[in-house]
């Protein structure tokens, strides 16, 4: 089969012919179809993502498929069924295998497009909004790098649970993308983020994946009591908290990360997953996918997100679809 591989830390990743890995006791084979790329691929190629497997390893944190085949040992799932898989890696290839319970069951109505799109960015912001935040209506929601892979789904749902958005973007063409995922209030990246913010009443959730200088001016802008969700640092800068700020302002900084929930609340994610399966089905979130390219072309999507130059999610598309 085909896969797209690290050989080395800091080396660019090839397409290159390999051999399905070995199926175990409760593990799926799955025919992939789909793959949606994250800020963390480009990460792992380095060797600085949190949970980088060692090399050589199959990029792809989220893909979609179907079953082709069981190990021992495994229970709720047959053959042929269509499923999601989180799998960390592993994404990007014409096939796997994969813990069982990575895998989720998808409806028929639900393209394998949508699957490999909505599992971390949806999952992300669905899980950091309601879980953890606690978002409420009515509430003010502020949301930085809103037409990225996360913050977007950010938007879509902050607007679906009933908050006021702010959408903070650079560039006319990714705030009119936020604007159509229901963003109230748009704020361009060249602006001053935290007077813009405090003009509109300030912020009561924030909701960040940029770091670097576009976190201190949220921070800023956060009203008494608000809750500040650092979800990623795209800018490259991880900033400090000023621990007196959270004192002085009552501020609650809750630290998110959706891969880290797979270790000790794998239920959590499950049932988030599964809200959002039903609310697609429903039509109340649908996938922005700006770019879906071939899996000869995976280096190409890796680029429009290394260079910003995707809104939403990029997805790699297998043969056999």
């Amino acid at each position: 089969m085909q896969a797209f591989q690290v050989s080395a830390f800091g080396t660019p990743p090839i397409l290159t012919e390999t051999q399905c890995p070995a199926l175990g006791p409760g593990e799926a084979a799955v025919a992939l179809h789909a793959c949606g790329l994250n800020f963390a691929d480009l990460l792992m190629i380095k060797g600085t993502y949190q949970d980088t497997p060692e090399p050589p390893f199959t990029l792809g944190l989220e893909a979609a498929g179907v079953v082709t085949a069981l190990g021992s040992g495994t229970a709720g799932f047959a053959i042929g069924d269509r499923v999601a898989v989180f799998g960390g890696s592993g994404g990007l290839a014409e096939a796997g295998v994969f813990d069982t319970t990575r895998l989720i069951r998808i409806p028929d109505t639900m393209s394998f497009e949508h699957a490999a799109a909505i599992q971390i960015a949806y999952g992300t912001s669905h899980m950091a909004l309601d879980h953890c935040a606690r978002l409420q209506p009515g509430e003010t929601l502020l949301v930085t790098g809103a037409a990225g892979g996360v913050g977007l789904t950010a938007v879509e749902i902050g607007k679906l649970m009933g908050a006021t958005v702010i959408a903070q973007a650079r560039g006319q063409d990714k705030l009119d993308t936020a604007a159509a995922a229901g963003a109230d209030h748009l704020i361009d990246a060249g602006e001053d983020l935290r007077s813009a913010v405090k003009a509109l009443g300030g912020a009561d959730v924030v909701y960040d994946a940029i770091g670097g200088d576009v976190w201190k001016a949220a921070f800023r802008s956060a009203n008494p009591g608000a809750r500040l969700l650092p979800v990623g640092f795209a800018g490259g800068e991880v900033p400090q908290i000023p621990t007196n700020h959270l004192l002085v302002k009552n501020l609650t900084v809750i630290g998110f990360y959706l891969g880290g929930y797979l270790k000790f609340r794998p239920e959590a994610v499950r049932q988030s997953f599964e809200t959002l399966f039903a609310w697609h089905g429903e039509g109340l979130i649908k996938p922005h996918i700006s770019h879906t390219l071939p899996l000869a072309q995976a280096a190409e999507g890796l680029e429009l997100l290394r260079s910003r130059k995707s809104t939403g999610k990029v997805v790699i598309t297998m043969g056999g679809n």
